[in-house]
């Protein structure tokens, strides 16, 4: 019997990442009509290599206090910025293998085993995955022409979104809701996982 709810788990968890992995590796820019700002608000959420890793920091700091917590709300929105620029700056093509599918790996094992990281660590990890995510963007938002505000709106939202995490995860004391926020690491990390197995596969056969 514990077998099929883990089958099945399995099986959803698989399908989940095949139907939002791209056959290469692009941020998905979006377009709401009422400006580049709200543009770059809405493409954090559209985009699973971006809004895993970040769903994930944000666990990791709650879980690690909330001295984490205020590292990781001031440095992963400044860095995702600071990279963003970089991208339209010097932009490049981007790579076939994301580093956004590593990142999700990472941050998602360090979240499950409930690693234990100092604040200031936990910050520069944050430096190190916004600079990236923030690079890939603005080379994305680069080659297809677009304004570089957009950077703005995925930063606030990026703000927002760890704050809410953190935060909440800051506040649970019972044993079994940490139990539930390693499990959601987990899950980030076995999709980077599934990610990386299916572009690596694609590249293969093409």
């Amino acid at each position: 019997m514990k077998g099929k709810p883990a089958g099945a788990f399995i099986t959803a968890l698989a399908t989940v990442a095949l139907v939002f992995v791209p056959a290469t590796a692009q941020a998905h820019l979006v377009s709401t009509g009422i400006g580049p700002v709200y543009d770059g608000i809405a493409h954090l959420f559209v985009s699973v290599e971006d809004l895993l890793p970040v769903l994930a920091i944000g666990l990791l700091a709650g879980l690690n206090g909330a001295p984490a917590g205020r590292w990781l709300l001031f440095c992963l929105p400044l860095a995702w910025l600071a990279g963003g620029v970089a991208g339209v700056a010097m932009p490049a093509a981007l790579p076939a293998f994301s580093p956004a599918m590593l990142s999700m790996l990472v941050i998602g094992i360090l979240t499950a085993v409930d690693f234990r990281l100092p604040p200031r660590a936990v910050g520069a990890l944050a430096v190190g995955l916004g600079l990236i995510h923030g690079w890939q963007n603005g080379a994305a938002i680069q080659a297809a022409g677009l304004q570089a505000t957009g950077l703005v709106g995925t930063a606030v939202a990026v703000f927002v979104f760890v704050a809410l995490v953190a935060a909440l995860v800051v506040t649970l004391r019972r044993p079994w809701t940490r139990i539930v926020v390693r499990a959601a690491g987990s899950w980030v990390a076995a999709t980077g996982l599934l990610m990386m197995g299916w572009t690596l596969s694609g590249r293969a056969l093409a």
